[in-house]
């Protein structure tokens, strides 16, 4: 990846971490992406979770509709990725505790 291009992720992940509240993470989340783009990373996430809770993939399919593919990617990023989506779970998990 060019440099440029790493230098402007890394500006946009600062801009996110700091993000004062929900609603203004979902003011720019709008901005950046398509419909598209939302449900797609939201789905993700979703994908995660049930993973997490120990779905199986057949079970995921007909919870979310998505496709094995997805599942098995979100399944190699939990198990070998760089620990987002571990973040993104205890994070939603001290949300709802919180709630």
């Amino acid at each position: 990846m060019p440099k440029k291009n790493l230098e402007e992720i890394k500006r946009l992940c600062r801009v996110i971490a700091n993000i004062k509240t929900p609603q203004d993470a979902e003011l720019l989340i709008e901005d950046l992406c398509t419909i598209q783009e939302v449900l797609a990373l939201s789905q993700r996430l979703e994908v995660a979770s049930l993973l997490d809770s120990g779905k199986n993939y057949s079970e995921i399919t007909e919870m979310t509709g998505v496709s094995s593919a997805t599942i098995s990617r979100v399944n190699r990023c939990l198990n070998y990725g760089s620990g987002g989506y571990k973040i993104a779970l205890d994070i939603m998990k001290d949300v709802e505790n919180d709630n």
